[in-house]
């Protein structure tokens, strides 16, 4: 089997990566179109739809390989957003669709599945060596809806402004997951007593030495607990490159920053992570250790936490602000909602800015760690400006704020959503 890759482009080219039908190995008949010739000049300046402007300007939609065109948020290395009208297609986002996000820019190019190793060594009786027939023998397979969600989804609506990309809410997507759980992979290498936590590592690295690898922990009863997986199939084929080929971490209920791409090292630690490798767990990703996980814009929190699981969130799908309704005509509202694990038990909106609240009906349930597909029928009879919104409650009594808060790091917003519309 010929090695999955990405060709970069040249200096003197957009940054953009490119693919050769000799190199990058797609689905059987899918046409893959490369920019690498185009003038960046020439690329189509696309507007998103979002109802909101970014202090950078206008933001581009681009071809990746395997992708259709999503929006760019930077170029080196890959970070890709889902343009939001996607989500309106059912509650799986579909792969050549699904928001790409990279911590480092020294991204890998090329992988042979037939020569790709993952290494479990650390604190085990014996240490594994395993390829990707060796990895999918195993264990039985395991299959599960889940919704990767970027830590800094959303950033862009902070108020104040914060440092980072300024994303949108289309940093995140629901994908069925295959793989094996990670619980089996560890008992079969055998965890000594006394091990404390999990650390894993992909085949990105940083180009400088004095950066910090990215590396992720888990504590061992997490590592353990048998929902964790270790994934190769998304949606029924191969991990998209950029999503993570040949092997991703799939971490249920927690942020994408967990959800380790082109996973290569597991090791399991006698010890708290620490030192230059540890940054990403001991300095980035992290939030006030406050019951809001929030503090007021110019002041520094007295303690921090890593970010962890997914609060409850939900989005009105079918109408954008400025979008057009007619008056005295039933139309169908619709949305998703999604949480950490708890599942969704209640969505209601309002079609008055929040006076009053309407149930909505529930979509197929594909398990608590996917999106929820929400619909409700409903009519406006007055003409002018309307003011739509929607929250969701979990099955633990979690309900969306009223109210935004604020971090440094712009994460974790999942304030209830409002979206304003013309009635005609």
């Amino acid at each position: 089997m010929k090695p999955h890759s990405i060709i970069a482009p040249l200096d003197n080219e957009p940054q953009i990566p490119v693919a050769s039908r000799r190199h990058f190995i797609v689905g059987a008949g899918m046409l893959v179109t490369s920019l690498a010739t185009t003038p960046a000049r020439s690329l189509a300046i696309t507007a998103t739809g979002e109802g909101v402007t970014f202090a950078d300007g206008p933001r581009e939609l681009v071809k990746y390989p395997q992708k259709q065109p999503l929006i760019r948020v930077t170029t080196r290395p890959p970070h890709l957003e889902t343009p939001f009208e996607l989500f309106n297609r059912g509650a799986i986002t579909p792969n050549d669709a699904f928001f790409v996000r990279y911590h480092l820019a020294n991204i890998p190019t090329a992988i042979d599945p037939d020569t790709y190793r993952l290494v479990v060594k650390g604190h085990v009786n014996t240490t594994l060596n395993l390829s990707l027939v060796e990895l999918k023998a195993l264990a039985n397979h395991v299959e599960l809806v889940a919704v990767n969600q970027c830590s800094g989804n959303s950033r862009g609506f902070s108020s104040p402004r914060v440092f980072g990309a300024q994303l949108a809410n289309g940093a995140m997507g629901n994908a069925r997951w295959v793989g094996v759980p990670l619980k089996a992979v560890l008992e079969k290498a055998g965890v000594k007593a006394g091990a404390k936590q999990v650390m894993f590592n992909g085949l990105d690295q940083p180009v400088l030495p004095t950066t910090s690898d990215f590396r992720k922990t888990l504590n061992i009863d997490h590592a353990l607990d048998g929902e964790v997986m270790l994934a190769w199939q998304m949606n029924g084929s191969d991990i998209p490159f950029l999503n993570g080929f040949p092997l991703k971490l799939i971490v249920p209920g927690y942020f994408g920053t967990y959800w380790v791409k082109h996973l290569s090292e597991i090791e399991v630690l006698d010890q708290q992570f620490e030192g230059h490798d540890a940054l990403f767990m001991t300095k980035a990703y992290r939030i006030p250790d406050n019951e809001c996980n929030c503090i007021t814009p110019g002041t520094t929190p007295d303690k921090t936490r890593p970010i962890s699981t997914l609060p409850v969130r939900s989005f009105i799908t079918s109408v954008t602000n400025g979008s057009v309704i007619p008056v005295g005509r039933t139309i169908e509202l619709k949305g998703i909602a999604f949480d950490g694990g708890a599942g969704i038990k209640l969505v209601e909106v309002s079609i008055d800015g929040g006076k009053t609240w309407r149930t909505a009906k529930l979509g197929s349930d594909l398990g608590r760690y996917s999106f929820r597909e929400w619909i409700l029928p409903v009519k406006f009879n007055i003409k002018g400006g309307a003011v739509l919104m929607v929250r969701a409650t979990n099955r633990q009594g979690e309900v969306q704020p009223p109210n935004s808060t604020w971090n440094p790091g712009g994460y974790r917003r999942h304030v209830i959503e409002s979206t304003g519309v013309m009635i005609v």
